[in-house]
């Protein structure tokens, strides 16, 4: 790995907003026609415009990049945001294997992903209920 590679935020190596964008787009995509992410898939509204785009959003900021999300949403957290969705183990774990998924599918590095994986198991543990 280079130093500037070192350096560069994951929303960098990544590839910035669209790479961004099209992983959002590819997670929703699947979420909403995989048989696999049915009980995900129930917990969200019919229309999932507005989730894409606030992902999006929430992802680039997460990630090293424009933090306009952040400044849009000021204290928004996004544990709390989801507390008053029943998250059982079984839909985080779904939402863990179509981000990954997601993730492989958009080709974002392996090794970048997996680092990224690792933190969406972290907060998909951190929101089951019970």
């Amino acid at each position: 790995m280079t130093q500037a590679e070192v350096a560069a935020s994951p929303f960098e190596q990544m590839g910035g907003a669209r790479v961004v964008r099209d992983f959002v787009d590819r997670f929703y995509d699947l979420m909403a026609d995989a048989p696999e992410y049915g009980a995900l898939r129930a917990l969200h509204a019919p229309d999932l415009t507005p989730m894409r785009a606030s992902l999006s959003g929430f992802l680039s900021g997460w990630l090293g990049g424009p933090r306009d999300w952040f400044d849009q949403n000021p204290g928004k957290c996004m544990m709390s945001a989801h507390s008053r969705i029943d998250v059982s183990r079984e839909t985080a774990d779904q939402w863990c294997a179509a981000m990954a998924r997601a993730l492989a599918e958009t080709g974002v590095d392996p090794e970048l992903a997996a680092r990224i994986n690792t933190a969406f198991g972290q907060m998909a543990r951190g929101m089951v209920r019970g």
